[in-house]
């Protein structure tokens, strides 16, 4: 084989998007070697498998690809920050909803998507810091966070994101709110303070979330070193809970049970522990998270 070719990584789920990806592997795999890459392929065996693969990978390769969901992606570049390197990232979307993907224009097609991954432009995009650890597009707690991990795979791959609609309007009626003190830095660097119960928190930076286009605003960036945070606030009557049922349905931010503000950096204390999700997987039980916008971190391949 020749020395002189360049070295791609492909790290991919095979268990991701009802089998899309070992459908499509010998396809993506022969773009790679035409386009002169001398390739590994690595099948992801357990969570958090792509992370380590990333972390304890070999010198000398150019370029990094990914097959899978969202929580893919995650890993992988979960892996990169870690390593301290910024090595370019192609991302070939397979999951069940793929928000971040959708953000950055990449095709649902996986064959276009792979030709992307190698030959579209390099884009510098902000990354999350969550405490010691990273998310690409959301961190979120309360209602509905649970459900990305909670609803059943073969439910996810035959409904796509209504899965977790579904299975989140069941609860919204029972469930928990946390008392939260939140401060945050916003775009013009002032620091601002909220208290209050809330049912829900995300902190953003995708123009698409659980498969909803511009539910926080239209005019979103990906490479400004600003999230995106909306918060609900827990209902006090039953008017209440339809004002908000009607809010999410008509993706409505700023009411008097919505609040959505722009921070570059977030503190967020809680009374007892609370769930978070982090890119659609479990990022553990916290009573003080500090978020941190990691602006231009991440090196990703789009059109």
């Amino acid at each position: 084989m020749d020395n002189d070719l360049r070295r791609l990584l492909f790290i991919y789920n095979p268990m991701s998007g009802r089998g899309r990806v070992r459908s499509n592997l010998l396809d993506m795999i022969d773009r790679f070697v035409k386009s002169g890459y001398r390739v590994e392929a690595y099948p992801t065996q357990y969570s958090g498998d792509a992370k380590r693969a990333v972390i304890e990978r070999d010198d000398g390769f150019s370029l990094i690809v990914c097959s899978g969901g969202d929580g893919t992606l995650d890993e992988v570049v979960s892996g990169m920050m870690e390593s301290g390197e910024k090595i370019p990232i192609g991302y070939i979307p397979a999951g069940s909803t793929n928000d971040f993907a959708g953000s950055l224009g990449i095709p649902s097609s996986m064959k276009k998507a792979a030709t992307v991954a190698m030959e579209g432009r390099e884009f510098d995009c902000d990354v999350g810091r969550f405490n010691n650890d990273y998310f690409v597009y959301v961190a979120a707690f309360g209602m509905f966070t649970d459900v990305s991990y909670d609803t059943d795979q073969h439910m996810k791959n035959m409904l796509g994101h209504m899965a977790y609609i579904i299975e989140g309007a069941k609860r919204l009626s029972t469930v928990t709110s946390y008392h939260c003190r939140i401060s945050y830095t916003d775009e013009k660097g002032s620091h601002n303070e909220l208290e209050d119960d809330y049912l829900f928190g995300m902190i953003t930076n995708s123009r698409s979330v659980g498969g909803f286009k511009n539910i926080t605003g239209k005019k979103i960036l990906l490479d400004d070193g600003i999230f995106e945070m909306t918060l609900v606030k827990k209902p006090l009557s039953p008017l209440d809970y339809v004002v908000l049922s009607d809010a999410i349905a008509a993706k409505e931010v700023n009411t008097n049970i919505i609040t959505s503000v722009k921070a570059s950096k977030i503190e967020l204390l809680s009374d007892a522990p609370v769930a978070w999700t982090l890119d659609g997987e479990y990022g553990g039980d916290h009573i003080s998270v500090n978020i941190t916008n990691e602006n231009k971190a991440l090196t990703i391949m789009v059109p």
